[in-house]
């Protein structure tokens, strides 16, 4: 378990991978239909206040497991705590993150077609229905496998290249393109007539909107953009030189997850508000809304190919933190090699990811607790799974973990000694495990 292993090249190559590892799905697709459908700006100023004193305080935790010890998810654990038990945390985030990817990939190759379809001018038309046509490609087995094979195969390749290669290097130009994309899309959002109707709904705080299940939504949707839970940012971590201060790349990253949901609202409620739409339109706001509003403006097709491939982006840089989790667990002895792991690892996920490919087609009579295999997937990583992974971490890092350990890798690399430690570890101890429980709790449907 000694052997040398590779890291990132730079402090702003780790930033850029663990932002592009927590700016996904829950970022550009679920944080504009969830704000939209509980308030606008109360909601968005209740989940900026939830992802700094829950988010952050977790980011650093696994930052500091990761880099003590310089070993992947599974291993990391058992050298904080030999005691057997404790690395159970890491498989579970093992498995969290394969059956993560089983529905997560499936909505890859959902994007990958319709960036494709896009790009060629196959999506915007007079008159079109733009329901039936997301109806018509989810329903579709032909057109969602080779989705699901496509995006399989962009992260097989990416992954076998290694850390430095194939991640960092994928990061470097993903990233800027997404926030470049995202400005464009931003600036002509503004400029509609009627924009700043949107603007005032995303901006503005209007409390008399908010419910108690609102504020509970802004706290899960707080806690789960930033890829805690499953030990991703355990892994990425252990590629980091110790020189690197991790407080202030975990407020990095935070920031940036911040200012991607803030453009992500930007782009998107402006044009909703503009062309009389409504911005409580559910999951359907992506698929559906989107080009329906794009539809109605100058170079439609343009923008609506823009937002799709920054979405595209985003998935793409969360799912490589997915699969590095897996493949850095059975690389670490040193046994496999990156590349056949990487390869087999795909060939399986292709397969198991399949029956959620088909919920909307061959496969849509199977129901489990009453959701298809897709929808019942992503219930049981999104809301059991990643909830208790997250809080065993935060027992295990207060309770578990030595303490002289974790204080040196929370001080290294700062010029403050450390005089933020104790609001840390508070948060740790008190803050974050409440939360967790309330929201545990909340989606188990105890109250």
């Amino acid at each position: 378990m000694d052997e040398k292993r590779e890291q990132w090249t730079s402090k702003l190559a780790f930033i850029l991978a663990s932002a592009g590892a927590a700016i996904g799905l829950g970022a550009i697709w679920k944080f504009p239909y969830v704000t939209g459908m509980s308030g606008g700006g109360a909601f968005f100023l209740i989940f900026v206040v939830f992802t700094v004193l829950i988010g952050l305080p977790m980011l650093i935790s696994e930052f500091i497991i990761g880099r003590g010890t310089g070993r992947e998810a599974v291993s990391a654990y058992r050298k904080l705590a030999p005691d057997t038990v404790w690395v159970w945390i890491g498989k579970l985030g093992v498995l969290g993150c394969f059956l993560l990817l089983t529905f997560y990939s499936v909505v890859g190759g959902w994007v990958l077609i319709y960036s494709g379809m896009s790009l060629l001018g196959k999506i915007i038309s007079d008159g079109a229905d733009y329901g039936a046509l997301f109806g018509s490609i989810t329903a579709s087995s032909s057109i969602t496998l080779i989705g699901l094979f496509l995006f399989t195969i962009v992260n097989i390749i990416v992954i076998s290249l290694g850390i430095q290669n194939g991640i960092e290097r994928a990061n470097k130009y993903m990233m800027p393109l997404l926030f470049i994309f995202f400005i464009i899309l931003v600036v002509r959002s503004l400029t509609l007539e009627g924009a700043m109707e949107g603007v005032t709904f995303f901006l503005a705080p209007d409390f008399s909107n908010i419910t108690g299940e609102a504020v509970l939504y802004a706290l899960g949707q707080s806690f789960f953009s930033l890829a805690v839970g499953f030990s991703c940012m355990v892994t990425y971590s252990s590629y980091l030189d110790r020189k690197v201060n991790l407080t202030s790349s975990a407020s990095s990253v935070v920031v940036m997850n911040i200012f991607v949901s803030l453009l992500a609202g930007l782009a998107i409620f402006p044009v909703v508000f503009a062309l009389g739409f409504e911005p409580a339109e559910g999951p359907g706001l992506l698929f559906v809304v989107l080009p329906a509003a794009f539809a109605q403006l100058p170079l439609g097709q343009m923008f609506l190919s823009l937002f799709l491939l920054l979405f595209l982006f985003a998935i793409l840089t969360s799912s490589f933190s997915l699969y590095e989790i897996i493949v850095s667990a059975f690389t670490a002895s040193g046994k496999y090699s990156r590349k056949n792991v990487s390869i087999v690892l795909g060939f399986i996920l292709f397969i198991v990811s399949i029956p959620a490919a088909l919920s909307s087609s061959n496969l849509d009579w199977i129901e489990i607790f009453g959701k298809n295999i897709f929808d019942a997937t992503d219930y049981l990583v999104s809301n059991i799974m990643l909830p208790l992974g997250s809080l065993l971490i935060a027992i295990f890092i207060i309770h578990r973990a030595d303490r002289t350990i974790v204080k040196e890798q929370y001080s290294l690399g700062s010029s403050s000694k450390g005089k933020m430690y104790p609001i840390w570890r508070f948060l740790m101890t008190v803050v974050v495990p409440i939360t967790i429980i309330i929201v545990f709790a909340n989606t188990l449907g105890i109250f």
